[in-house]
């Protein structure tokens, strides 16, 4: 991962209490199931321990990484955010043109999106399709079942 990492205050406070107990506990209980597979026997055909190992690998590219979007993050205040065009963490009210459906999204980075909570990323389909555009706007947003249109409704922080 390189560039800007654009996050909100409490996504930052959250992501740094998830690498500090993962530099903890989590590197505990692997050292911990890598010593009692190394108990069992020859390690040479410990399968055990291999998956231990494996974990340890997968755990440590897991703190890598967000290592690597903290040092990247760049925090936005509310009040800085630009409404007269759509631009990360803007709520966005949108019309689907074809079955005039309306929803409100807010464009938050990668590790913020939760559809569920009606939070999309900006590297999205919809997200990159958004971007820039102004009330009124109809934006073509390339999707994986083809082109789709959206009628920007609604613009607020």
């Amino acid at each position: 991962m390189s560039g800007v990492n654009y996050v909100t205050k409490e996504t930052l406070e959250q992501m740094k209490e998830e690498l500090t107990f993962l530099k903890t506990k989590g590197r505990a209980e692997i050292a911990k199931a890598i010593a009692e597979a190394r108990e069992k026997g020859d390690l040479k055909e410990n399968a055990e321990y291999d998956a231990a190992k494996e974990a340890q690998g997968l755990h440590e590219a897991k703190v890598a990484s967000l290592e690597n979007a903290i040092a990247t993050a760049r925090i936005l205040e509310a009040d800085a955010i630009d409404t007269s065009k759509v631009s990360i963490l803007c709520k966005v009210t949108i019309t689907n043109v074809a079955n005039k459906k309306t929803v409100t999204y807010q464009l938050v980075s990668e590790k913020e999106a939760d559809l569920k909570a009606g939070k999309i990323s900006v590297t999205s389909p919809i997200g990159k399709g958004l971007l820039g555009k102004v009330i009124g706007e109809v934006a073509d947003v390339n999707a994986p079942n083809g082109i789709m249109k959206f009628k920007i409704e609604d613009i607020t922080v």
